[in-house]
């Protein structure tokens, strides 16, 4: 949801292109002599935020980036309160934030308005688009610039105990809810909106950028209103603000999480741990495939960088979110990548956890990146749990949805 200021100077494209020469693969004698040039050029201090439990894993990486840019200095060090927070932490004081920060894609566009941020220079834009998977340069993109650079793809799927439900089994929320139980928490709209993008309603429009593009005051609306409805007499669903927990006692067969539980996950269940797609949902009598938000981790150069040091900032993300980067991420986090080639890496092909992700991710929505997805996240709870709780009445569900929509689609 952070977006930064769009400056390029001229130092920037030069950076972007030793950045992606530096990167690459397969490079020639000549391209490798150039590299080698180039990176004795390359000087200046940068701060690292990065989130803490990716401390070890990003010394390696700057280790390494220092190794080959003995110039450059970096202060790797936490973010203050996490990347989920990049623009609050950002914005309190850009000068005095992080050259370089890890962000999620849905705070780029409001980053970007705020002139927190760089887009990447125009050869930056073509490395980015050849390396990795099309949705991660979508997702780093605003107003038809890109202002990140990604390195990992998330979305939900079905996390599940394969002794107590089977692979058929979980395939349909119908047959799942019948013949176990799945814990979910009603109150967390990343969690559970998507079921209104399933039932058929676009939030910002086709392109997540739409400002009067949301169609959740629909019949499309309505019919997930309804299902949510139904969930409450539903004994094979579970409401719980921690399902971790559920799952660990046996109370629950299956939840809905993220990658950045899978670790724990697999601890908990052991031998008997899954993971699969979404399932189906019956909405208006008609199966539809449950849908997921889907994020992308990026790092963001900051605007308010010394002039002097934007070309090592550009420099080092870029080195951080390469192949290898985002290789050390997975192998050391679970980070699932964008990289085209690290996807297609072996042991990445036989994760099942990275495997059901992406899977999940072709059938899912890009997370928009509207300023406006702040009243998203504030306002979508009373509807999701009020339709579950049953606080709010069917006749006034049409009315509830079309006071969310036009709050949503406030400038």
């Amino acid at each position: 949801m952070k977006l930064w200021k769009k400056v390029i100077m001229g130092s920037a494209s030069l950076v972007a292109i030793t950045l992606l020469a530096a990167c690459g693969s397969g490079s020639s004698s000549s391209d490798s002599s150039t590299k080698s040039s180039t990176a004795t050029k390359i000087s200046g201090d940068v701060t690292l935020w990065v989130d803490t439990a990716q401390v070890p894993s990003y010394k390696k990486l700057v280790a390494s980036f220092e190794k080959k840019y003995p110039d450059v200095n970096v202060k790797l060090t936490q973010s203050p309160n996490g990347s989920s927070n990049a623009k609050t932490d950002v914005g309190k004081d850009p000068a005095k934030a992080a050259d370089v920060f890890q962000v999620p894609n849905d705070q780029l566009g409001q980053m970007a308005e705020a002139g927190y941020i760089n887009p990447l220079s125009p050869d930056a834009e073509k490395e980015v688009k050849a390396d990795n998977i099309d949705m991660a340069a979508t997702a780093m993109t605003w107003k038809d610039k890109m202002y990140g650079y990604p390195w990992a793809q998330q979305a939900n799927t079905l996390y599940y105990n394969k002794s107590k439900l089977s692979a058929d089994d979980v395939k349909s929320w119908d047959s799942l809810t019948a013949k176990g139980v799945i814990g979910l928490d009603f109150t967390v709209p990343y969690n559970v909106y998507p079921v209104f993008l399933t039932a058929g309603t676009k939030l910002y429009g086709d392109d997540g950028e739409t400002l009067d593009g949301s169609t959740v005051a629909s019949d499309e609306g309505v019919a997930a209103m309804k299902w949510f409805s139904e969930q409450k007499a539903n004994k094979g669903v579970m409401q719980t603000s921690n399902a971790l927990n559920q799952l660990k006692a046996g109370k629950v067969g299956a939840i809905i999480d993220g990658p950045w539980d899978a670790t724990n996950i697999k601890n908990l269940l052991g031998d008997n741990f899954a993971v699969t797609t979404l399932p189906t949902l019956t909405i208006n009598g008609e199966q539809k495939q449950m849908q997921a938000f889907i994020g992308v981790m990026a790092f963001a150069v900051n605007s308010h960088t010394a002039t002097k040091n934007q070309k090592a900032a550009q420099t080092l993300a870029a080195w951080v979110t390469n192949k290898a980067g985002q290789t050390e991420l997975y192998k050391s986090q679970g980070q699932i990548p964008v990289n085209k080639e690290a996807l297609d890496a072996s042991d990445v092909k036989a994760d099942p956890v990275a495997v059901a992700v992406d899977k999940q991710s072709a059938v899912s929505t890009l997370m928009p990146k509207m300023s406006q997805m702040a009243t998203v996240w504030n306002d979508a709870a009373a509807l999701t749990n009020g339709a579950y709780t049953g606080s709010i009445k069917a006749a006034d569900y049409m009315t509830q949805l079309q006071k969310f929509q036009d709050a949503i689609s406030k400038k």
